[in-house]
């Protein structure tokens, strides 16, 4: 079949110039999702947990009732859709910054201008997104917290449903509006993440010394790093500082979608976001301090899984990406 769309080298390494964004970032994406997932796993369950418990417990707990398949429960609608996401999200952030710079606005190299077109690409990209993500990370959730919803529900989990038949339920239980439920979080979180990450991530690399061709030159003195480790190292940053910022928000959508999934009365994200830092009884609230520990529970594997996962998306990207514009012109 291959050698039907492209007959000859110069053909293949054609299609791979026109093509660079959708194959650098498909590729790094299938790879950082499998490799951060039994992370991301965890972090949803430490999310929702009513008890305070440490990752190694939790993990030694998942692997002890669910086996190692526990950690990837419900991994291939993410690992498609994550990498189908990614890629239209890095081609908008592209050809965002493409179109600033053919109008020559922020076109200057200065960090301000950086930061600003990175941003506004980002912003761009997780708005339109979230709409098609939406679906998909409500059954990633739904797969990942069976468990507890099963337990609100006060049911039994004899076997736990696959994708497909929890598809069916959200969709039986609540028609395909269903599938949107806790959307506005969900777009507000993808919103101003992906504009913080993108804009992170652009503005470090100007820092250490990328150029204006996109190409990495001398590294300043104040950051003695190998050229080789920049896109790990500002990738890394960019991920776990981003995600720290929404995190809150993240944690309310979560809890907020899980009562949904569960069949609970609602709670507005206000009330639930008070019920999480000040606890659910109003005679004895919550100290702030514990309030805030609660909010940002489960935040050091989720930060953990962050430099893992965006440290790996942007090293491969960049690799793949210069070896495609290493390319020998035929």
């Amino acid at each position: 079949m291959l050698s039907h769309l492209f007959p000859n080298q110069a053909t293949l390494e054609n299609a791979l110039r026109d093509h660079k964004t959708v194959v650098c970032a498909t590729t790094a994406s299938l790879l950082s999702t499998l490799a951060g997932y039994p992370l991301d796993s965890l972090k949803s369950r430490l999310q929702t947990t009513k008890v305070r418990i440490s990752v190694p417990r939790l993990a030694a707990n998942v692997l002890k009732e669910e086996g190692v398949a526990g950690f990837f429960r419900g991994i291939w609608i993410p690992l498609f859709s994550i990498a189908a996401v990614r890629t239209v999200s890095f081609s908008m952030f592209t050809s965002t910054k493409e179109y600033l710079a053919a109008h020559h606005i922020a076109e200057n190299p200065r960090a301000i201008n950086v930061a600003f077109a990175g941003g506004l690409g980002g912003a761009f990209s997780g708005a339109l997104i979230s709409v098609a993500s939406a679906p998909f990370e409500l059954v990633k959730i739904r797969r990942q917290l069976e468990y507890s919803i099963a337990h609100a529900k006060h049911i039994t989990i004899v076997k736990p449903p696959n994708t497909a038949q929890a598809v069916v339920e959200i969709v039986r239980a609540s028609g395909l509006r269903g599938l949107y439920q806790g959307f506005p979080l969900h777009c507000w979180r993808d919103t101003l993440g992906t504009a913080l990450y993108f804009g992170e991530y652009d503005t470090l690399r100007y820092l250490l010394g990328r150029l204006p061709s996109g190409e990495q030159g001398d590294t300043p003195k104040w950051a003695p790093v190998h050229p080789s480790l920049i896109p790990f190292l500002c990738g890394s940053v960019a991920g776990v500082s981003s995600w720290a910022l929404i995190y809150p928000l993240d944690v309310v959508k979560t809890k907020v979608q899980e009562r949904a999934l569960a069949g609970v009365p609602r709670r507005s994200p206000f009330e639930t976001l008070k019920r999480i830092i000040r606890g659910p009884d109003p005679a004895n609230p919550r100290t702030i301090a514990a309030g805030m520990a609660r909010m940002y529970q489960g935040l050091g594997v989720s930060s953990l899984r962050s430099v893992l996962t965006h440290g790996c998306l942007w090293t491969i990207f960049e690799f793949i990406g210069h070896k495609i514009d290493n390319l020998p012109r035929r």
